[in-house]
């Protein structure tokens, strides 16, 4: 991985991390203030909003981690798998909160349910990029098994010579 690509990705998190932190603590503030309308606060969503950004935030420290190992040559590790399995459920938690999301605005779209539909099928293509990044951890638990054995195999190899 080049230090630009490298950059480029943390600056990125950064941002990402930035704004999140950023809408939560709209999102906190909204929750405390009491609309001057009378209406009624969209709390539900809100909490929804925050909890989100949680699971946003914790993928972007995972991926910060795995580039950090990716840089220092140990990613083929078993440390590694740790950082993939919290953003495999750090992305299953997004898509929670996106059905959560689904199920709070359905009521409201009676008139047109296409919405609630697709909403939900984002919901489901949310799950299917989970569905990726257990593909890609099973090709790095391959990866690791690999590097094992080789270095098994290399120490085998020092010994006879």
């Amino acid at each position: 991985m080049g230090k630009l690509t490298v950059l480029a990705l943390r600056a990125v998190l950064v941002v990402v991390l930035a704004g999140t932190v950023f809408v939560q603590a709209g999102m906190v503030w909204a929750l405390a203030a009491k609309p001057d309308d009378g209406s009624l606060p969209l709390t539900p969503l809100r909490v929804i909003t925050i909890l989100g950004m949680v699971s946003a935030q914790v993928a972007v420290v995972c991926v910060w981690r795995l580039v950090t190992m990716v840089r220092r040559g140990t990613v083929f590790s078993h440390a590694a798998f740790r950082y993939v399995d919290a953003v495999i459920g750090s992305i299953v938690a997004a898509a929670l909160m996106w059905f959560a999301v689904t199920a709070v605005n359905a009521p409201g779209q009676r008139d047109d349910p296409g919405v609630t539909l697709i909403m939900g099928g984002i919901g489901v293509a949310i799950l299917g990029v989970a569905l990726i990044v257990l593909v890609l951890r099973m090709l790095l638990a391959q990866a690791v098994a690999r590097d094992v054995e080789a270095t098994r195999m290399r120490a085998e190899l020092d010994e006879v010579i």
